[in-house]
């Protein structure tokens, strides 16, 4: 059976290499299933993940399945996949060099590196490079070469240095090679701006000096992080992963670095996540600078402050970004892809963008405010810019919109939304406190004030015993958690404690979380349901440890940790098996995780410890 026709991995059977402008998914089985280039949102090279027969991967693997295992180097990125037999144990090293140069402009040449090695006794190996230009769209070449292959398709091109014989067939390049103890090989995938053949297979550093300057570069890295306490082997893979979905050119955080990987197996709730969502911003500028990343707050700021001076026409601003800021991300149906397991439609592109979400002015407002907190100063001109976001809060606070879960099944006046639209007038007014900006204080608190009566008079539910999801309804939303976070009411609020044990009683299991009742919330216009969402449970954690309750909260906690896949990271959700569904890794649930991890460990260092 050739090494193409093996069984797909699942979601969470991988982990994540990277360069700082894109990433590649490693499977268990030694497979590249994911990999676009030269940037996150650019089409796919490899997208096994997405289709096993049209998608394209890059596999090396033993001829026997045997035992595997993944690991990372300590402290970095650099990950091992080791293959257990009983005639030998072999490992593959993978990484992609980190080359920029101080502004983070995109390095002309990008590498993934595999080292195959044997550890001990005598392993046998299969190599197969099946790249699948543009999402499989592009019919390709492959022309051999006296060190390796190219593999090309109109203007791209990629070369594969091997230090093995191989054989191509229908642009297909195979090997296998057998290695003792003590022996190893190094395979380069080379992508460069230019084409030239001789340049994609002229590899000018080993890939022993290359994997020694790359484990520099994350230990050096994570040498910054200030976090100590007692989840400290999970908060730094957890910040050591948005590092690798940061985009140093621009500094923006893809939400996460695939598309389409499904909600609901076999459904139809799938979406590209391969952008910078506005309301991501808070918990981000959060966690980086808790944990002592500020230059990394610093340049996701810049983004933010740039997507301030470009507001639409009427003031607006939009609720997701292209990593370069590009406003336009048209969503499309690439309906030749099977999706992963059978999950269709494949989509790139993301439709929210147009949607109205009110909820992003109270996130954008939060960042700045923690920013000039923490981080440093902001400018007068930025300042400018916000208060014409304020402006437009005030005038549109009462409308209806499509709210922070992005539903499509119509507008509805959702209580998550208006909280941050107070939050974004409470922290205009405290930025300028602080810092005396000119401002329309009196205009802005009375319109604060307004929302918080009407959000306490129309957000709660007697009859519900909690603050519900929309106005007029009684179901139950996980985003309510946020509440106290926001510092919209006190953790210790009647109306709060009893939103909490409603939302244990109704949306939690085992420490998972759901975002709300499919078939009972406000419609969200798609069929078929979906899993828990992983950072809600952070949320109800942090929402517990605020409240004192210290003992759930780490209980939940510390189950929701065993949820993690093998190397510690966390899709977008997890089905009732505990099985991670949804884009891999999300970005949001390991801010989560970070938030919930630094605040938990706080509350128990006074005094609290369990």
């Amino acid at each position: 059976m050739s090494v193409q026709d093996t069984p797909g991995a699942a979601i969470g059977d991988h982990g994540v290499i990277g360069d700082l402008h894109t990433v590649a998914l490693v499977g268990l089985d030694g497979s590249i299933d994911w990999c676009c280039l030269p940037t996150f949102d650019s089409p796919s090279l490899f997208a096994a993940i997405l289709d096993e027969r049209r998608g394209g991967r890059f596999v090396i693997a033993p001829a026997d399945r045997g035992i595997r295992k993944q690991m990372y180097l300590p402290e970095t990125n650099v990950l091992l996949t080791r293959f257990l037999h009983t005639e030998g144990v072999g490992e593959i090293t993978d990484f992609m060099p980190i080359e920029q140069d101080e502004a983070g402009i995109r390095p002309r040449r990008q590498q993934i590196i595999r080292i195959v090695s044997v550890a001990r006794g005598r392993v046998h190996f299969r190599l197969e490079c099946a790249p699948a230009f543009n999402y499989g769209r592009d019919r390709h070449v492959a022309v051999a070469h006296k060190r390796g292959v190219v593999f090309r398709a109109g203007d791209m091109a990629v070369g594969l240095v091997s230090p093995v014989p191989f054989t191509i067939s229908e642009g297909t390049c195979t090997a296998e090679f057998t290695l003792s103890a003590g022996q190893s090989v190094t395979f380069f995938l080379v992508h460069l701006d230019t084409c030239a053949d001789a340049e994609l297979l002229d590899v000018p550093q080993s890939g022993d000096s290359a994997l020694r300057d790359t484990v520099a570069f994350w230990r050096k890295w994570l040498a910054q992080c200030q976090y100590h306490g007692r989840w400290r082997e999970m908060v730094q893979r957890s910040a050591l992963t948005l590092k690798l979905l940061t985009y140093a050119p621009t500094g923006a955080i893809v939400a996460a670095p695939t598309t389409s990987l499904p909600e609901d197996p076999g459904g139809v709730r799938n979406w590209d996540y391969r952008f910078t969502w506005m309301r991501d911003a808070a918990f981000t500028l959060y966690a980086l600078l808790r944990l002592g990343f500020t230059q990394e707050a610093g340049r996701f700021m810049e983004w933010l402050n740039a997507r301030c001076h470009e507001l639409e026409p009427d003031g607006a601003l939009r609720p997701v970004y292209g990593i370069d800021g590009r406003h336009d991300l048209p969503e499309v149906e690439l309906l030749h892809l099977a999706g992963h397991r059978g999950s269709r439609p494949v989509r790139i592109g993301n439709g929210a963008a147009g949607q109205l979400q009110l909820d992003i002015y109270g996130a954008l407002m939060d960042a700045v405010y923690l920013f000039n907190k923490h981080g440093r100063p902001i400018s007068y001109d930025l300042w400018v810019n916000l208060t014409k976001l304020l402006e437009y809060v005030c005038a549109h606070w009462d409308q209806p919109d499509e709210g922070i879960w992005e539903v499509r099944g119509g507008r509805q006046h959702f209580v998550y939304s208006k909280v941050m639209c107070w939050v974004a007038l409470d922290r205009g007014i405290r930025i300028a406190d602080k810092r005396g900006f000119p401002a329309d204080r009196a205009v802005w608190a009375a319109q604060r004030d307004r929302i918080y009566t009407d959000v306490m008079r129309r957000g709660w539910s007697p009859e519900a015993g909690a603050f519900v999801q929309h106005y007029g309804g009684r179901e139950l939303d996980a985003s309510n958690l946020l509440l106290p976070l926001v510092f919209f009411v006190s953790p210790t609020d009647p109306r709060m404690l009893s939103t909490l044990d409603q939302t244990l009683q109704e949306l939690v299991s085992d420490s998972l979380v759901r975002r709300y009742r499919i078939g009972r919330a406000a419609p969200d216009g798609l069929p078929g349901g979906e899993g828990t969402f992983s950072v809600c449970t952070f949320w109800l954690v942090e929402a517990l440890t605020r409240a004192g309750r210290l003992a759930e909260a780490r209980l939940i906690f510390e189950k929701m940790l065993s949820y993690a896949n093998h190397l510690g990271l966390y899709a977008e959700q997890l089905s009732p098996t505990g099985e991670q569904l949804g884009n891999f890794p999300q970005a949001f649930t390991h801010i989560g995780l970070i938030s919930a991890a630094y605040n938990l460990d706080r509350y128990l260092g006074r005094g609290g410890a369990l």
